[in-house]
């Protein structure tokens, strides 16, 4: 095993990051919309203020350490590959001013009086010298992770988890869609301090298969539903989520509210990549791509957990089509 990166070391590349223009930007749109605001890591460092622990006043892990851990391991681990530069998404600012100005009504404060963090931040990083093509579109590597300060118990001391979301996976060039599998997410890794979120994020890089994920979603292109197939499985979707509780326990789960599966059925008919062919058939890559196109206009707290889940559900369906079993969305 590798020697993951010492804590000198990951501030020595945080003052790199804030020195050295990173001019190089991910080559993809936004990977996530939402009510997320587009962010640089510059700004991230220099002008947002970190979360404390209440109890004691020690500051958590922040967001800009947790772009720069990654990366560096991202470095170590795919030596030689280009790695781009982090697209950054955020949302939920909470935001404040310094003691100086607390009289002061909010429309006369001056910028520097002014603080503010992002509860939510969300990253990716490209490795673009990595990828593939599936049904005529050409995937990337990603890498990144979620941190979201709502999750963690501020009202504690240092020591207690600090919760993180990682994620290594494709993203689909054609429209930025994100390709996540369960073996390259880790839902909630806890850590108490960086040098346990290092090795949490060089553990998943370490031991995800891209190769088998590739397979995976290259197999989708080789089956496909018909529209009446398709009706019946939005239909069955939308009912999903009003079944009682003893039954839903029995159906795999699947994740999409009404608001993404009305973009489903919208772009089924109107995407220009990924819509119905003309005899209403649909295959399975293009079903998948519908459902994590939908995706984006979810919150980024819950956005890797729909993504994985996009890909468990239209798995679903192939092992149906392919008789290994059956389905409750198409039955």
């Amino acid at each position: 095993m590798e020697t993951l990166p010492t804590i000198s070391r990951i501030n020595q590349s945080a003052h790199m990051y804030i020195n050295r223009e990173l001019d190089q930007k991910s080559s993809s749109r936004a990977f996530i919309e939402a009510n997320t605001t587009p962010m640089s890591y510059r700004e991230i460092r220099q002008d947002h203020i970190i979360p404390v622990f209440v109890k004691d006043n020690e500051p958590l892990i922040s967001q800009a350490d947790f772009i720069v851990a990654t990366h560096d391991i991202v470095s170590e681990l795919f030596r030689g590959e280009e790695i781009l530069s982090p697209q950054i998404r955020v949302s939920h600012p909470i935001k404040g001013r310094i003691p100086e100005a607390k009289d002061k009504p909010a429309n006369q404060l001056q910028e520097w009086e002014r603080t503010i963090y992002y509860e939510r931040m969300m990253f990716c990083l490209e490795i673009p010298t990595i990828l593939d093509t599936i049904d005529g579109n050409t995937l990337t590597l990603m890498v990144g992770g979620v941190k979201a300060y709502n999750q963690d118990n501020l009202y504690n001391k240092k020591g207690a988890a600090e919760h993180f979301k990682l994620f290594i996976g494709f993203q689909n060039l054609v429209c930025t869609n994100l390709c996540v599998r369960t073996d390259g997410y880790l839902a909630d890794l806890k850590v108490t301090d960086i040098d346990q979120l290092r090795s949490g994020i060089y553990r998943l890089l370490d031991n995800y298969d891209q190769h088998q994920h590739l397979r995976q979603m290259q197999t989708l292109s080789e089956y496909a539903i018909t529209e009446q197939q398709f009706a019946h499985l939005l239909g069955r979707g939308r009912m999903y989520n009003y079944l009682p509780a003893e039954e839903k326990k029995q159906i795999p789960a699947l994740l999409y509210g009404d608001q993404q599966l009305n973009a489903v059925c919208k772009d089924y008919y109107k995407d220009s990549s990924f819509c119905r062919q003309a005899d209403g058939n649909i295959n399975l890559w293009r079903l998948y791509n519908l459902f994590t196109g939908a995706n984006k206009s979810t919150y980024i707290d819950q956005f890797l957990d729909r993504s994985v889940n996009a890909l468990d559900f239209v798995n679903q369906v192939h092992h149906a089509l392919d008789g290994g079993s059956t389905s409750w969305f198409l039955n």
